[in-house]
């Protein structure tokens, strides 16, 4: 290029005053080269003069929630452009946590959410574009959309795929926590091979995230809850076209949001993640949402760590129970009776929810206001909650000093007090081994270390062993603790998320075979039951830890992972 060339682009830059980030690309003589590309792709002038708008789709043939997102996305740029912009759609990555268990895939689940989120960087700041519509609906894929929004701060809005329906089994409704925990049955001799192929045939009956509060429906409830969706975004069934007309609305709600100059620096702030713990305890959410809140709140600069999690799970009650917690209510009959609304309507009339900020359409309280009241049985009135404080409660002691987590709304009361000898294993296979081999009595703690976010790496969920226990009818007397993940669909003492974890010299990993655990849920304790001189004789005799033989991208990643205390985000 010529100096004049180079002045007059300088001049072209400094002069250029129109808001339009897109206009980078496309304004002035020495865009002409970006136009032809462009026209390449059929715009015309006409619309090359418009508003540009990412549609950023996780949809994917092999995934049950991701298979529907292409009817979504068209529905967005449907609304997109009715309201006067030009939509440009492009895909992530998305990992299925279902399929991913139980093998080496599921050590890339976590792990992907932070290449979901440098993925969009990377497109929206090669390719400027003026505002973001993302469509999520899986486990990582929710909150990896939404740290990628924070950290472009475009005006954006979510409109997830919705949750599937729940399945039917011989009369009753299933979910897929059920269809896992009959493996473990069928093992131990109480359900033949048939019932457990109907079963198969018969817990997923259609797309959508599957039926229960699961990781993948926490977290779009959440995303409706923090306010960076409309209305309904998280409950609204899948396959109802009520899903497509609210698609259509965001993409058209997305042009307002542009023209309003409204970022998610605007939504997500300080008063609005408390909102979402609020709602995530009075749900009993999974306990990945702390890890995903965490995270979220880290990139947007907020302060959230465990204590603030427990400060709020104290004095929040669970007004909610949804399948893996019982079979009696699922997402979907959580949107009939109103939805995340409604849940956020009844904590506010004790003042538990910041009812004056902005969410993408309206403020907090203008949204709870034309909801339904709580019917009462779905959504539990405050004066008769499940539990008076909330579903997800932190526990901490010398095995967990930054911290622990376990879904007590899923826990039997039985459990929420426990003492008992350790068994020992470090990683998933060995676990299930031990509880299918018949290895693991009642009144057990199966401890089940190097699989935190650097161990794992990659943190791995713990269904498999969760749903053997089930199985086998040792649910409501071992407990499992552990520096790795449990699974949306998981229930019973499970304990994870321990912080340090073993890979980074945690307590965990100095845990010998018959040492006593104390779980004590009501108290918040988590402590190994081992005099302190010998716990310093075994820090300082060592702790092996095995080789996991890293390369590429899991090695890059145990490089860089925080703790589970700190959202598995990247160290900065």
């Amino acid at each position: 290029m010529t100096c004049a060339c180079y002045s007059a682009l300088s001049r072209e830059i400094e002069s250029d005053v129109d808001p339009l980030r897109s206009d980078l690309i496309k304004k002035g003589p020495t865009r002409a080269s970006h136009r032809a590309l462009l026209k390449a792709l059929g715009l015309t002038d006409r619309e090359i003069k418009k508003p540009f708008v990412a549609v950023v789709c996780s949809a994917s043939d092999y995934i049950a929630g991701h298979m529907h997102l292409q009817s979504i996305a068209d529905a967005v740029k449907a609304g997109i452009r009715a309201g006067g912009g030009v939509p440009f759609e492009f895909n992530t990555i998305g990992v299925c946590d279902g399929i991913a268990m139980n093998h080496k895939g599921m050590k890339y689940s976590l792990c992907s959410r932070e290449l979901i989120a440098d993925s969009i960087e990377v497109m929206l700041t090669a390719h400027p574009l003026d505002a973001v519509v993302f469509i999520p609906n899986c486990d990582k894929i929710v909150p990896g959309m939404l740290l990628a929004s924070i950290r472009l701060n475009l005006p954006s809005i979510f409109v997830s795929g919705g949750p599937m329906y729940a399945g039917h089994h011989r009369g009753e409704r299933i979910g897929f926590n059920d269809v896992c925990e009959a493996v473990g049955a069928c093992a131990a001799g109480k359900m033949s091979e048939n019932e457990l192929t109907e079963m198969e045939d018969e817990v997923c009956p259609g797309c959508g995230s599957c039926s229960g509060m699961y990781t993948a429906n926490s977290m779009n409830c959440l995303t409706e809850a923090i306010g960076m969706s409309m209305v309904g975004s998280g409950t609204i069934p899948a396959v109802k076209a009520a899903r497509i007309r609210l698609a259509k609305e965001t993409g058209e709600r997305i042009m307002e949001l542009l023209a309003e100059n409204v970022r998610p620096s605007d939504i997500i702030t300080e008063d609005s993640v408390e909102n979402a713990i609020r709602t995530d305890m009075a749900l009993g959410c999974s306990t990945n949402t702390v890890l995903h809140l965490t995270a979220i709140a880290h990139e947007a600069g907020i302060t959230v760590d465990m204590a603030k999690f427990d400060e709020v799970g104290k004095v929040t009650p669970q007004i909610c129970k949804l399948s893996p917690a019982t079979r009696e209510f699922y997402i979907e009959d959580l949107d009939e009776v109103g939805g995340i609304a409604a849940v956020m309507k009844e904590l506010s009339t004790a003042n538990l929810i910041h009812t004056d900020i902005p969410t993408v359409l309206g403020t907090v309280g203008e949204r709870i206001a034309s909801a339904p009241a709580a019917d009462g049985h779905c959504i539990r009135h405050l004066s008769n909650p499940y539990r008076q404080d909330g579903g997800i409660a932190v526990l901490r002691g010398n095995l967990a000093p930054e911290g622990s987590v376990v879904k007590q709304g899923a826990v039997v009361p039985s459990m929420m007090q426990h003492e008992g000898p350790a068994r020992v294993v470090s990683c998933e296979e060995d676990a299930c081994g031990a509880i299918l081999g018949g290895k693991i009595k009642a009144g057990d703690v199966i401890v089940r270390r190097y699989e935190g976010p650097k161990g794992g790496p990659g943190m791995r969920e713990m269904l498999a062993p969760t749903s053997a226990l089930a199985g086998y009818g040792l649910d409501n007397s071992v407990a499992l603790i552990t520096d790795g993940r449990f699974s949306g669909a998981s229930k019973g003492a499970a304990v994870g998320h321990v912080s340090p974890e073993a890979a980074a010299d945690g307590l965990i990993a100095y845990v010998h075979d018959g040492d006593l655990i104390k779980l004590d849920i009501p108290g918040r304790v988590l402590q190994l039951q081992v005099p302190d001189e010998e716990i310093a004789k075994r820090k300082k005799e060592g702790a092996t830890a095995p080789d996991r033989h890293l390369s590429g991208y899991l090695k890059r990643y145990a490089q860089l992972v925080s703790s589970g205390a700190q959202g598995a985000v990247f160290k900065d």
